[in-house]
């Protein structure tokens, strides 16, 4: 009895609900034809193992039903002969309910507990490998599959489905002439007409794939004359027409054909694909013209399906980037194309690269115009520019409409209909549009489908904006203003502070006008150097680098910028490439660039001495915390006359000045002191230290007159003028105190202090020592030729559908860019072995002498073979930024090891705990470029 009810009440009920749902994924599944198509079908996860979509419905039974069905058999009628049946499908329900994990555990279990059942176990074993290889964990799949291999050789019958899991393992390992040869048994094996129509059609997927075009042909036509579905129907057809074209050379009636398919009412749907395979036609013919037009269309008429407007957004944008060499207009349409594409699009990443990479370039561009701008605006008269600027601020109102009409809605896109015509009766009602989230849903889904995902910004439908209103969204983003038209409005106090705080910005006096040029010109050799050293188009680097010598022949950057046309010109046009170099010659005689044109091997010796005067200090530092100071005096002395123009003569010099106060009386310091300060006006980093001593000394001086010996006894890792608080290397991130830091003083030159002699030595309160900071340094090497692009391009004003202006994609990532309160600068050293107390006792240095009390500290946090000298606290991340641009010029200075090895960046507390190994450290650090 327990039999009969158990298959007849249970398995065969759930086995229809099973069918039915399988019948409805297939419905709803989104298939892709631009890629090989699953052979078989199962629900999309995503990178968190989560449904990506909801699971199919079907007549209002679920797969729920199906695991209660099959519950109820293992429970209730354990005698029966079903119970294998039904862990089988507790494995299918999971599978379809894209529980991949769970399915594992199912199948796992009936292969392992039915080994002697031949069939029930093969089936366990199939779809066990399915459920992992939608995990995408290959390799045990494989070893599954191996053992289903074996266990299909005994039988005869049933191979279909096992052969076709077996194929699809082979194309994702792309050994298709291996799928080829499997999918062709199951098709043979197999008694389902529309597997067997799917399967074809992969088969000629695959035969393409390997270039076997009468093959591929061959199947396609099989395809168009069987009861395919009609979207594959439709795509069987149109890679014919393109194989046909290919293989007879005649792509003037692959075009013809391709556009007569327009003329049926059925392809309406799919002009999208045709518009496309029209325009690759003509890309490949060379027409990149007429490609674009037809690009355009594609994306116009790309209603429904998402995967082929971003394939015509990613194609348009590589026509631009590769032959246009229209950088900005690529990242334009590179933008649309991440933002419309899926993440499991094959090369997303790279895509997702170059998309970042050309923001770069977009960004100096802005910073151009927006200069430009506002220079142009500080020219005119007054009244005439503030007329101008009101203008930019205050978008054109739209005619007053009806107070009645108005008010009898409150949303003017739609009227107070639901979707099928009903009159809202309140609030409360769900046919009201708004209160029915069933509605809401399908209208969001349809807007999605339209119009993709859209930024919730004033003017969405607008691609692409005016300069003008590139212009006011820079004003917005810089003052605070809202974006909203409608919010201006209504805060007419912020509009006219955005107003004043943009006015008083211009550039109307001498000193700010030169300001606002250095950003110009900064920004035209930026981009000229992402033009040569990421794009390699010497071509768009001249003409950068040639507007900038016409806009501003006299820059700062001129030395470097002769140096890269000398380079860019020395194939091409020798002649052209010796002015540059007699230019350089010329006016910058003892620059880097010009000893290098002169010796080659200048840079190979360069880093030579540099890595020698590094190791020669940290030798001398070792004695100074040895405090052996006469030898410290005795080898600062010797490697002076050696090598006193050293990049880091200032620090020797402030280490034997100290010496000297160890062992001799203030006279002898404060001469030492003096000495560093007449020698090194303009150092950033060691005078303006010298100078807080100075002033020090200076305000206690009756006390150090006291002293036969100026400096007493003091920790070396520490300021001889502060208490002892060295900062001690830790493993994990430390709990930091509040943040009191202080944005850094200009340093004033202290007068000098006349020798005094000393007395009785008496102690004196020392002021509060701040912990020293962490590095983050750059090589301090010629920059290559960088490449300046010529202003940007006009391009022809485009008719059809344009690209979108989405917000940046940004991956998903365990890192937060959530504003927090505590920030820290941190300089990676990814080299455990190396000793940093003397980078960090100049970290130090760079503290005491640009934040003084500001209460910074610096600690070590280790892991792998990284060591990370992490700066805090900053209460915000734009201090963070600030004191990073201030240490980052220096870094060459204090850091004392080579400048290959560390990195700098800025981080938040939260996001710095999460920093536990060397792969989270690289996560980060990518994180750090696509988000800051």
């Amino acid at each position: 009895m327990q039999n009969l009810t158990a298959r007849y009440n249970y398995i065969y009920n759930a086995k229809v609900i099973l069918a039915d749902q399988q019948e409805a994924l297939a419905e709803s599944y989104p298939e892709n034809f631009d890629q090989i198509l699953p052979v078989y079908l199962g629900p999309e996860i995503d990178e968190n193992f989560n449904m990506a979509r909801p699971p199919a419905q079907s007549g209002g039974k679920s797969l729920d039903d199906i695991i209660k069905k099959a519950q109820a058999i293992i429970l209730e009628k354990s005698n029966s002969n079903y119970i294998d049946d039904a862990y089988l499908l507790l494995g299918k329900a999971h599978y379809f309910k894209g529980a991949y994990f769970n399915a594992t555990e199912y199948f796992d279990y009936v292969s392992k507990a039915y080994q002697k059942q031949t069939m029930v176990r093969i089936e366990a074993l199939n779809w066990k490998a399915r459920s992992m290889m939608q995990l995408r964990r290959l390799t045990e799949a494989s070893l599954v599959l191996d053992t289903l291999v074996d266990a299909l050789e005994p039988i005869k019958k049933n191979q279909s489905e096992p052969l076709a899991t077996i194929a699809q393992m082979c194309i994702y390992r792309e050994r298709y002439p291996e799928a080829t040869s499997f999918l062709k048994d199951a098709i043979k094996a197999s008694h389902n007409t529309q597997h067997k129509i799917r399967w074809t059609y992969i088969l000629a997927q695959l035969a393409e794939q390997q270039k076997n075009y009468p093959e591929a042909l061959l199947n396609y036509r099989k395809v168009e004359k069987s009861n395919a579905p009609f979207e594959m129907y439709f795509n069987a057809n149109l890679n014919r027409i393109k194989l046909n074209a290919l293989m007879s050379g005649k792509t003037t009636n692959k075009q013809a054909e391709l556009l007569a398919m327009l003329k049926d009412d059925k392809n309406t749907d799919y002009n999208d694909q045709i518009y496309f395979q029209v325009a690759q036609s003509l890309a490949a013919d060379g027409d990149f013209v007429g490609a674009k037009k037809y690009y355009k269309l594609s994306i116009q008429n790309s209603s429904k399906n998402q995967y082929q407007k971003g394939l015509s957004y990613l194609s348009i944008a590589d026509v631009h980037f590769k032959h246009d060499r229209d950088y900005l207009q690529a990242k334009l349409y590179y933008d649309s194309a991440v933002n419309t594409l899926p993440k499991t699009f094959p090369g997303y990443a790279v895509i997702l690269k170059k998309n970042q990479n050309l923001e770069y370039l977009t960004d100096r561009y802005k910073i151009i115009a927006r200069e430009d701008t506002m220079q142009m605006l500080a020219k005119l008269p007054e009244q005439s520019r503030n007329d101008k600027i009101q203008a930019m601020f205050k978008p054109v109102q739209v005619a007053a409409v009806d107070n009645n009409s108005a008010a009898s809605t409150t949303f003017t896109g739609f009227s107070n209909t639901d979707l099928n015509g009903t009159r809202a009766q309140g609030a409360s009602s769900n046919t009201f549009y708004f209160s029915n989230p069933s509605a809401l849903s399908r209208g969001f889904s349809d807007f999605k489908k339209k119009w993709g995902n859209r930024k919730l910004e004033n003017n969405w439908r607008q691609s692409i904006r005016s300069s003008q209103q590139n212009t006011i969204q820079d004003v917005v983003a810089a003052t605070g203003v809202p974006a909203n038209p409608d919010q201006n409005v209504a805060s007419t106090g912020d509009q006219t502070s955005a107003i004043k705080a943009y006015t008083d910005a211009l550039p109307t006096t001498a000193p700010q006008l030169a300001k606002s040029d250095q950003r110009i010109i900064d920004a035209y050799y930026e981009i000229a150097n992402f033009y040569l050293q990421e794009l390699n188009d010497a071509k768009e680097a001249e003409d950068v680098y040639q507007t900038l010598l016409k806009r501003y022949p006299d820059n700062n950057h001129l030395g470097a910028l002769y140096y890269s046309l000398y380079l860019i010109n020395q194939k091409e046009n020798p002649a052209k490439a010796e002015g540059y170099k007699n230019s350089l010659l010329k006016d910058f005689p003892s620059s880097v660039y010009a000893k290098i044109i002169l010796d080659p091997s200048f840079s190979m010796k360069r880093n030579a001495m540099e890595t020698a005067i590094n190791k020669q200090y940290n030798e001398l530092f070792d004695l100074y915390q040895q405090k052996n100071f006469p030898a410290v005096i005795m080898n600062v002395n010797e490697t002076m006359k050696s090598n006193s123009d050293n990049y880091l003569a200032p620090q020797y010099d402030y280490l034997k000045a100290i010496a000297i106060g160890r062992t001799n009386n203030v006279d002898s310091l404060i001469s030492a002191f003096n000495s560093i300060n007449t020698k090194y006006p303009n150092d950033l980093l060691i005078t303006p230290l010298v100078r807080e001593h100075l002033a020090y000394i200076n305000e206690h001086l009756t006390e150090f007159r006291k002293r036969s010996i100026a400096l007493p006894d003091f920790d070396p890792g520490e300021s001889p003028f502060a208490p002892r608080t060295t900062p001690v290397p830790i493993k994990t991130a430390p709990v930091i105190a509040a943040n009191t830091y202080k944005k850094p003083k200009t340093a004033t030159p202290v007068e000098t202090v006349a020798p005094v002699k000393t007395t009785k030595p008496v102690q004196v309160a020392e002021p509060v020592k701040t912990a020293e900071p962490v590095k983050t340094s750059t090589p301090d090497k010629p920059a290559e030729p960088a490449k300046i692009t010529a202003p940007v391009k006009t391009t022809e004003p485009v008719k059809l559908a344009e690209p979108e202006k989405p917000k940046p994609v940004k991956i998903p990532s365990i890192f937060s860019t959530a504003a927090s309160a505590t920030y820290y600068y941190v300089i990676d050293v990814a080299d455990a072995s190396l000793t940093l107390s003397s980078s960090r006792f100049g970290i130090g240095q760079f503290n005491r002498g640009n934040y003084a009390g500001s209460n910074l500290k610096h600690q070590l946090k280790e892991f792998d073979n990284d060591q990370l000298i992490y700066v805090g606290n900053f209460s915000n991340f734009d201090d963070a930024k600030t004191y990073a641009e201030g240490i980052t010029p220096q870094l060459k200075q204090i850091m004392k090891v080579p400048a290959n090895i560390y990195t700098g960046f800025i981080i938040s507390k939260e996001n710095f705990d999460k920093l536990t190994n060397k792969d989270t450290l690289n996560k980060y650090l990518e994180f750090y470029k696509n988000n800051y």
